[in-house]
């Protein structure tokens, strides 16, 4: 894409580190990937190289100490993308998570064609409550909106046309609970334990925004007694290192993500809701469109 803009790009397929922001001298921007936790020290070392700019490829900034980059004088840029990818993936999960499609599919893997005991639900039957209302939560609301059934949102920003609870009663009358909020302190482990106590008896989790918007070690309890009906989650606290990576011949050391995956009522899949060709574009473009922006003298942010 970098011709249509009239720039010659310098890639490089590892990601960036302390050991290799030499690779950045003589370029004042920089895009990079949301996989890679930005340390300090190569925030240090990318300032020494020249580097002014970072452009992250992802709308969240979590993996970057901003108020330390721009301390050592580098601005951070997020950019935006379809929010269609991440909303059609979360209707999938939905769908998933309440026809109970894991557990159906393991049976048929192994030639057990019979019905299972436990019926799956309509969603027009449901309340779907929605956390955060941003540009994917509002696609989620909009997308819901054909299968008839309630909902409720929850923002500190209220944006969508939709029916706004505090997150308390969002929690208490849905069934159905969506993620769609950025990470940040205040958003940490947002369904802890005592929020997780709250939910409904039977309701589902689903999570396409951030891990840690979930404490693991409060969701794993309420799975395996019984007290939610099943999660959905692409994103998973401590998923770094694991997702993106070839794991079949080695151990992995989450032991949460392993008892998440041996439960028939959880799903995970490898924080993979965004993966498509149109957001993909998307997401190369204007990190580009920061670049360039930054060097013409503007200041952009998503």
């Amino acid at each position: 894409m970098a011709p249509r803009f009239g720039v010659v790009p310098t890639i490089t397929k590892e990601a960036v580190s302390e050991a290799n922001t030499g690779l950045a001298a003589g370029n004042r921007c920089v895009s990079i990937g949301h996989k890679t936790h930005v340390t300090r020290a190569t925030l240090i070392e990318l300032s020494r190289a020249g580097v002014e700019y970072l452009s992250t490829r992802s709308v969240g900034c979590n993996h970057i100490d901003v108020s330390y980059a721009e301390s050592v004088g580098i601005s951070v840029g997020n950019v935006t993308y379809s929010p269609d990818s991440v909303a059609d993936y979360t209707l999938m999960l939905m769908l998933m998570a309440v026809r109970h499609a894991k557990a159906t599919l393991r049976r048929a893997d192994t030639h057990d064609y019979r019905l299972s005991e436990i019926r799956g639900k309509e969603l027009r039957d449901l309340t779907v409550g929605v956390v955060g209302t941003g540009r994917i939560g509002t696609a989620v609301i909009d997308r819901l909106r054909g299968f008839g059934c309630r909902v409720l949102a929850y923002d500190n920003r209220p944006a969508a046309s939709a029916d706004y609870a505090p997150i308390d009663e969002l929690l208490r009358h849905s069934d159905i609970v969506t993620l769609h909020t950025p990470l940040t302190a205040e958003t940490r482990h947002l369904l802890d334990h005592r929020r997780i106590e709250q939910m409904k008896h039977g309701a589902f989790i689903v999570n396409t925004g951030r891990g840690p918007l979930i404490d693991t070690e409060a969701l794993l309890p309420a799975l395996e007694n019984g007290r939610l009906g099943g999660a959905a989650l692409d994103v998973l606290d401590g998923e770094e290192g694991i997702f993106y990576t070839d794991c079949r011949n080695k151990p992995i050391e989450n032991r949460s993500l392993l008892r998440l995956q041996e439960m028939p009522n959880v799903f995970i899949s490898p924080h993979t809701a965004y993966y498509t060709d149109h957001a993909l574009r998307d997401t190369v473009t204007n990190s580009l469109i920061n670049c360039l922006d930054f060097e013409s003298g503007k200041t952009w942010t998503g």
